[in-house]
């Protein structure tokens, strides 16, 4: 049941504790006078009767009315939420700590929880499998060592990885090139990319040779063709190359008229996380949007919703991958990377009203 912000009589407080909402716990607990207890509305505590139910804005005000917290749902505490986002976050900086990934039983006994019950929580909180996240904070230290090591192979040891061949199984996939490439700041890689006007102002569309690595809107395109080259220094730009021309038309056409859709490849790195999310956001259709907690829901994470906005903040490939349809729950507009009124103008090419 959806409940309202705010909670203006007992009788839509009594519907969220027959519901037993989550969404309700913090905004109001309840108390039992017949067992001097109070609970928070998500309570499993057997259903009381409506007589002897009591509403309290507080639990202060619960408490200085003579009744005692629920030892279940334990009210006057975070809530179970809360608890094990931070009991994950003490697992996560086991692992960000550690030389070698921590075995599964170590991690949940930081957590304390049972091996079994830490790997589900652990998912639900943040996205991803406690070796999913491992994973994906090897190849980050990987990429932030690769410059500084004096070989890639002291690099790969330095991020975690036991072994060259367990890095190699994903480095590609990790990093979008080869590492001695990535270390080198995309030395002897040929990057096309073309810089243009659309209805959103500048575009720059770069490509590797394995499909679109970034698509850049802004006002200035000189400020758009320095960020390809922070990223990538020593790489072969190539400009005015008269096939990739034909894919910048594509991408300037999709803009114009998002319904025709894009069929271009794409070259997507990122964590295995921002991956998942970034699936979820090219499956929502032409003219709708979703929330970000309708994203953390399609990709089995319904707690992870700022993770989400977070993924959503690193996407560098605008309108392929369509984060500008993800909207706040209330269904405004929230921060967009290339600015709130482009995506305002993206919604309204695909027919949403502002």
């Amino acid at each position: 049941m959806a409940v309202a912000a705010f909670m203006t009589d007992d009788a839509e407080r009594w519907a969220a504790l027959a519901a037993r909402d989550e969404a309700a716990d913090g905004r109001f607990v309840y108390a039992v006078r017949t067992t001097g207890v109070y609970c928070r509305p998500s309570c499993a505590a057997r259903a009381a009767r409506r007589e002897n139910v009591s509403f309290h804005a507080t639990c202060a005000e619960a408490e200085a009315a003579g009744f005692r917290a629920c030892k279940r749902c334990r009210p006057n505490e975070p809530s179970l939420d809360a608890r094990r986002a931070e009991a994950i976050a003490r697992a996560c900086r086991l692992i960000d700590e550690a030389e070698a990934v921590p075995r599964l039983d170590a991690l949940a006994k930081a957590a304390g929880l049972s091996a079994f019950h830490f790997h589900r929580v652990f998912r639900t909180v943040t996205g991803v499998t406690p070796k999913a996240y491992a994973a994906a904070r090897r190849a980050q230290g990987l990429a932030a060592g690769l410059r500084q090591a004096n070989s890639v192979t002291q690099a790969i040891y330095g991020a975690g990885y036991a072994s060259l061949s367990q890095f190699y199984a994903d480095a590609a996939e990790r990093l979008g090139m080869a590492p001695k490439v990535y270390r080198s700041g995309g030395e002897g890689v040929a990057i096309r990319f073309a810089i243009g006007q659309c209805a959103l102002g500048a575009i720059l569309v770069a490509a590797t040779g394995k499909g679109v690595c970034a698509i850049l809107l802004g006002d200035d395109p000189d400020i758009l063709a320095r960020d390809l080259q922070d990223r990538f220094p020593k790489a072969e730009l190539i400009g005015g190359e008269p096939t990739f021309e034909a894919w910048m038309a594509q991408v300037v056409g999709f803009v114009e008229a998002p319904a025709r859709g894009l069929d271009l490849p794409l070259d997507i790195g990122g964590t295995a996380f921002q991956q998942r999310v970034w699936t979820a956001l090219r499956k929502i259709p032409v003219g709708t949007t979703a929330t970000y907690a309708d994203v953390a829901r399609a990709i089995g994470a319904p707690a992870a919703t700022r993770a989400v906005a977070r993924a959503c903040g690193a996407n560098a490939l605008a309108v392929a991958i369509p984060c500008h349809r993800v909207v706040r729950s209330d269904g405004s507009l929230s921060g967009y990377r290339w600015g709130v009124e482009r995506k305002r103008d993206l919604l309204s090419r695909e027919g949403v009203a502002g």
